[in-house]
């Protein structure tokens, strides 16, 4: 065991822990989540130490010898090392300050014994004498979330991208069957499958470009604005210098934010970008929900599409299936959704020179990216890459319906039309028996209006016919 002390006290600690007496103290106090901190949070919170402990080098600072042993130090934790140090939970007061001593502590006592010395000797490499110089937890915990949150979002859109190219393929392999189009949940004109695919595939493009674009507004940050944005005790070169490291080190393009004190007391950037993945959740939950529709049945619904059978889906029924995987997509949006709220709080309760709720923020921002990327993946694997349309399916429905009657319009009216439309309801015959019976249009004339081709792309159907007969 080891006895660290601050002003506050002194605590016993397992001598075997790098974390020291700050991190048990957020340790005891705030036992909320049961979460720990993000991997790529860790990994982002050591990218700023590194940066911070060379800047520091540079101006001449801090001896070479400390910093060499903290630069080590912050790049094993970069690599997957002592990350189980990291034991602070994701909520918590004091604006981050819990975190960003965790990570203090643990690089202080790792360069400690790389060194050859024993942890907790703050008298030579202390966490915040020297892990934190030129620092305050409130240009650390900012900059370490969007470091985060920029290499997540390109995770996400990876994934994205590879969901559109399956939808597009999908549209391509559907492009010929024609189905009923639907709007207000009741019988509309025809449409390809194809076409509502293509579509789908070009919501998810939208979605891709809204995330690219906020993301990069992410690349302003206030590295040496210190405790409210003025800089106090960190060095104009040292800021200079501090963001190139760190822009070296992560290979994206960060600049020193032209208003520090601005970029401290204010998250707004944060609540744009998770503001687009909340739209790109609406979106992803449209598709789900229409794909659930779409493969309602088999039996008794509309068994257009088969969705891969990934589980039985019921523990009392036999030979059921249920469609799990856009079910959990939906629910996925409910939680981007909901993170996105209490991302929408946190950036509003910030007061005076500094936004305290950064904690939640951050954990609720995370939470998204993770699930969504993670939830993208198994759309397009398990479900999208999978299904199959049922042509014949298609097909009777769009035959047994009153939509096609639509394209009729320009060639009988809308008074005739509406009273083909009203027999065929109250008789139950498909559009084209009656029309026929009626001697109303050609049986040659009528295949080409109600063709899937002429039914489904712009223009007038069997426009050569309008002309001829006048």
């Amino acid at each position: 065991m080891r006895i660290e002390r601050d002003f506050l006290g002194e605590i016993e600690l397992p001598d075997d822990v790098y974390y020291g007496i700050q991190t048990t103290r957020a340790v005891n106090n705030f036992a909320v989540t049961g979460h720990k901190l993000n991997e790529d949070f860790i990994k982002a919170l050591a990218i700023v130490k590194l940066a911070a402990a060379r800047a520091n080098m540079k101006t001449g600072r801090m001896q070479n010898k400390i910093g060499v042993a903290i630069v080590q130090a912050s790049q094993e934790i970069i690599d997957g090392q002592w990350h189980e140090q990291f034991v602070v939970d994701c909520i918590q007061g004091g604006a981050g300050t819990s975190m960003n001593m965790n990570a203090n502590e643990v690089i202080a006592n790792r360069a400690l014994e790389i060194l050859g010395d024993k942890k907790g000797n703050q008298n030579l490499i202390s966490p915040n004498n020297h892990v934190n110089m030129a620092q305050s937890t409130n240009d650390v915990i900012p900059t370490a979330i969007r470091i985060c949150t920029i290499k997540k979002a390109a995770y996400l859109v990876e994934v994205m991208n590879s969901l559109i190219s399956s939808f597009e393929k999908k549209a391509g392999m559907f492009n010929d069957i024609i189905k009923m189009g639907r709007t207000h949940l009741q019988d509309a004109v025809p449409i390809t499958l194809g076409q509502e695919f293509a579509a789908y595939a070009e919501a998810l493009k939208r979605a891709v470009r809204r995330i690219s674009d906020e993301q990069r507004n992410l690349h302003s940050i206030n590295m040496g604005a210190t405790a409210v944005g003025t800089g106090l005790n960190a060095e104009i070169e040292y800021i200079q210098y501090v963001v190139q490291e760190i822009s070296d080190l992560t290979g994206q393009n960060f600049v020193s934010a032209s208003n520090l004190v601005d970029a401290t007391q204010n998250t707004d950037d944060l609540a744009a970008f998770s503001g687009v993945l909340k739209v790109t959740a609406l979106s992803l939950s449209k598709i789900a929900n229409d794909l659930r529709l779409m493969a309602s049945g088999p039996k008794c619904g509309l068994n257009e599409l088969a969705l891969p059978a990934m589980q039985p889906g019921s523990s009392i029924m036999p030979g059921k299936v249920n469609p799990v995987i856009p079910e959990m997509v939906n629910q996925v949006a409910f939680q981007v959704i909901g993170n996105d709220h209490a991302i929408s709080l946190a950036v509003e309760a910030g007061q005076f020179e500094l936004n305290v709720m950064e904690p939640v923020l951050a954990y609720s921002l995370f939470n998204s990216l993770t699930i969504m990327t993670n939830a993208v993946n198994i759309f397009n694997s398990k479900c999208i890459q999978g299904i199959e349309a049922n042509e014949a399916r298609c097909r009777e429905l769009v035959d047994n319906s009153i939509g096609p009657i639509t394209a009729l319009l320009p060639h009988i009216g809308y008074e005739l039309a509406s009273a083909i439309a009203k027999e065929a309801q109250k008789s139950g015959k498909p559009v084209k028996e009656i029309v026929l019976a009626k001697d109303i249009i050609s049986a040659e004339h009528l295949d080409v209006i109600l063709s899937p081709t002429e039914m489904t792309r712009p223009g007038i159907a069997g426009k050569e016919y309008l002309k001829t007969a006048g």
